[in-house]
């Protein structure tokens, strides 16, 4: 029954990833993504196979949150993920130029949320 409750904890959290990452990154801040490409002579990637990569992202973030959430509290937990989820992610594209700093204010309270409702739905469902 653990391993149910566990597998079953990392699947709802990653389904919760893919979607905050699906809706910020359509709706909210695509055009600033797309801009600051196109300022760089660049296409912005959103073939099929970049969205099947941050699928692969979101498992691996919610895996990482579940092996947090068994050793920390939820706040520890959803900050630890946060710093190394999104945190580092954006130091390392930013020095590769290719973060647009703008939309780091539309990013960073949702991507706060993200790690949060990500911590608690591994949190609660492995505690039933």
């Amino acid at each position: 029954m653990r391993i149910l409750k566990d597998t079953l904890s990392v699947v709802v959290a990653a389904i919760w990833i893919s979607i905050s990452e699906f809706a910020r990154n359509q709706f909210l801040v695509k055009s600033y993504w797309t801009k600051h490409y196109q300022d760089l002579g660049l296409k912005f990637p959103s073939e099929s196979v970049n969205g099947a990569v941050w699928g692969v992202w979101s498992l691996l973030f919610a895996v990482f949150i579940y092996f947090l959430a068994r050793k920390f509290s939820l706040i520890q937990t959803t900050l630890l993920a946060w710093f190394a989820g999104f945190l580092m992610m954006w130091v390392v594209i930013g020095n590769l130029g290719v973060l647009p700093y703008g939309m780091l204010f539309i990013a960073v309270p949702l991507s706060l949320l993200e790690a949060l409702i990500a911590s608690l739905v591994i949190i609660r469902i492995r505690m039933r």
